[in-house]
């Protein structure tokens, strides 16, 4: 399975998503580098998805069609924007770091309606 460019899938239904979605697409050098989608506009079977996946956590398609979820797609969305974000994309993937970014993402995840432009919506 291939996808053109990558794209960074997420929940367009929450307020929080669409916001931190925003800001990802701010820090692309250009948008053909990559793409920001909720997963409710996309043809999820061709990209290796499934709704509960994508209900769970944003979800990173790269151009080959390997799939990485939750910190890890955040860290290669990161990995693919501006040269001054990337190391932080890498750290995020570090061994020693990524267990922490992992804990994190499952808590912002976990209290995202109760995060700045979070709404009852944003709720799991």
């Amino acid at each position: 399975m291939s996808v053109r460019r990558p794209v960074l899938v997420f929940d367009g239904d929450c307020a929080f998503c669409t916001t931190s979605a925003d800001a990802l697409r701010r820090l692309r050098r250009s948008p053909a580098d990559f793409g920001v989608e909720p997963w409710q506009h996309l043809d999820l079977t061709s990209l290796g998805l499934s709704e509960d996946a994508c209900a769970e956590a944003v979800q990173w398609v790269a151009a080959d069609g390997r799939v990485s979820g939750a910190e890890r797609a955040v860290a290669r969305s990161l990995l693919a924007s501006r040269a001054w974000v990337r190391p932080v994309g890498a750290l995020l993937l570090a061994p020693g770091v990524r267990p922490l970014a992992g804990a994190v993402y499952r808590w912002v995840a976990r209290n995202r309606h109760r995060l700045p432009g979070g709404t009852p919506a944003c709720s799991l």
